[in-house]
């Protein structure tokens, strides 16, 4: 068979790709994780009794926007990775710039802290818990962003499935905000972002095996 027939044979009836197909197909599976991730959190957990008061208060938000903004950057990562060759770009900037302010507020309320009251700050009261119940409200992510990105065509398979899983994260702590008692950023400095990296390092070991195309 000579080049041209080929080539000709292959190209038959291809049909084009919608145009926002990669973005469709990943902010569907965006709002897959977030609301398995809540359907989880509020039938293993629940939600926190005084929500109705504390989300009234600038600290919850302030709270809530640390893993919102981070998945900005994990949505521009990902959506990138997904693409043959290409690279993070500006889901850097969204990834560091939150990590860095949370931790100069973190330290900010350590050092402003009575001695006494600089553990309680850093460890509050759900430390040994909190990482891995993150990591529990991240597996419907995992299945939904992973499913969407085994249809597009990454090739930097481990920086995929790194962002993949932060991603997964970062939507899983959105969701447990709604649960979760601690109020300081010094304690979400460490154990919101230790349950996020968890989840990013999951997701790249996983990446050869689920993302191989």
């Amino acid at each position: 068979m000579k080049t041209e027939d080929l080539v000709e044979l292959l190209s038959t009836d291809i049909e084009p790709v919608k145009k926002n197909a990669l973005a469709l197909l990943l902010m569907g599976s965006v709002l897959a994780a977030l609301a398995g991730a809540f359907v989880i959190m509020v039938t293993v957990f629940g939600i926190r009794p005084d929500l109705a008061s504390v989300i009234a208060t600038p600290i919850f938000w302030e709270k809530l926007a640390f893993p919102l903004s981070l998945s900005v950057g994990a949505v521009i990562a990902t959506s990138r990775l997904g693409r043959p060759g290409a690279s993070i770009g500006a889901g850097w900037a969204f990834l560091i710039l939150p990590v860095a302010c949370v931790w100069v507020a973190g330290a900010a309320v350590v050092y402003g802290a009575a001695p006494a009251d600089r553990a309680l700050a850093l460890l509050g009261h759900t430390w040994r818990s909190c990482p891995f119940n993150i990591l529990l409200l991240s597996i419907p992510g995992f299945i939904a962003i992973f499913y969407a990105m085994a249809k597009l065509a990454p090739t930097r398979l481990r920086l995929a499935g790194a962002a993949s899983g932060m991603l997964a994260g970062t939507l899983a702590t959105v969701a447990y905000c709604f649960h979760c008692p601690e109020m300081s950023p010094a304690f979400w400095s460490i154990w919101y972002l230790l349950g996020m990296m968890i989840a990013s390092s999951i997701g790249a070991l996983l990446a050869p095996r689920l993302l191989r195309w």
